[in-house]
């Protein structure tokens, strides 16, 4: 049995919302995988553009972790991507992507993930992300570190070295509508003189993950939503990471990632370019 982290800094409550979302990312990874078939996967339809797709496994695996979640913490309230939300009394709310990466699950590139994240108040006190297809799993509380769980020993993530831009390489993704995409292009094409390389994963979580396991230098997406971000921007900061945006923190308009020494170089290339 794998051990889980000493996270000292996690009073009980905190400790109780996070063995809830470990056991129920644990069931939601099993419950996408027994259902994902050889090949591609089905469309059921798709969201803010026809390359924008929604399967019907993404929808169900949201079904079971509302349920679960509810089931165990009737009073909380619960975001989910595929828009079952429900309204809370308890101060506590649940953020949920049932698989972050749609595109690749249907494609068969492993790169999707469960991520559950747990707010207080509005603020983000616990975060859990697995990658389905790999099994690679990523947990944080507010103040107790960010680990990584899959491993006979869990591991302290504490993010990648600080390096100049021209050697940092810069993950990002692209909107799904034609003409935020082609403005997002743009910029990418001016900042890619100006680091390492670019790279374009496809799955907003696991690119938080990667930069919090130090995969990746830096991070910089427009247009993510809160489930997008709540559960793994908790683990990269809590791996020594800045996660801000337009007003101090991130937003659909504008999410950056970074360590907190390459920050202020990194915000100043991702202006000059126009993002």
């Amino acid at each position: 049995m794998l051990r889980q982290p000493a996270l000292a800094a996690a009073g009980p409550g905190v400790t109780e919302l996070l063995d809830l979302a470990r056991r129920v990312a644990a069931e939601a990874v099993e419950h996408v995988a027994s259902l994902r078939p050889r090949g591609r996967v089905g469309i059921a339809g798709t969201k803010s553009s026809p390359t924008d797709l929604v399967t019907l496994i993404d929808r169900s695996c949201e079904e079971l972790i509302r349920a679960r979640i509810l089931a165990a913490r009737p009073d909380d309230a619960f975001v989910g991507e595929e828009g079952q939300d429900v309204p809370g009394t308890s101060g506590v709310e649940w953020i949920v992507d049932p698989i972050d990466g749609t595109v690749n699950f249907v494609y068969g590139i492993p790169r999707y993930a469960v991520a559950i994240g747990a707010r207080i108040d509005g603020a983000d006190e616990v975060g859990v992300v697995v990658n389905i297809a790999t099994a690679e799993s990523y947990e944080a509380v507010a103040g107790g570190g960010a680990w990584r769980t899959d491993e006979a020993e869990p591991r302290r993530l504490t993010g990648p070295p600080v390096l100049p831009l021209d050697q940092m390489l810069v993950a990002t993704g692209f909107n799904y509508v034609p003409e935020v995409r082609e403005h997002q292009a743009r910029a990418v094409g001016a900042m890619l003189p100006h680091v390492r390389d670019i790279r374009r994963i496809g799955a907003a979580a696991l690119d938080l993950t990667d930069l919090a396991e130090g995969r990746l230098d830096a991070y910089v997406e427009q247009g993510l939503h809160v489930w997008d971000h709540a559960a793994a921007g908790l683990i990269a900061r809590e791996a020594g990471l800045v996660v801000t945006g337009p007003d101090g923190s991130p937003s659909e308009r504008l999410l950056v990632a970074a360590p907190a020494g390459s920050i202020d170089p990194f915000l100043d290339l991702v202006a000059r370019c126009g993002v």
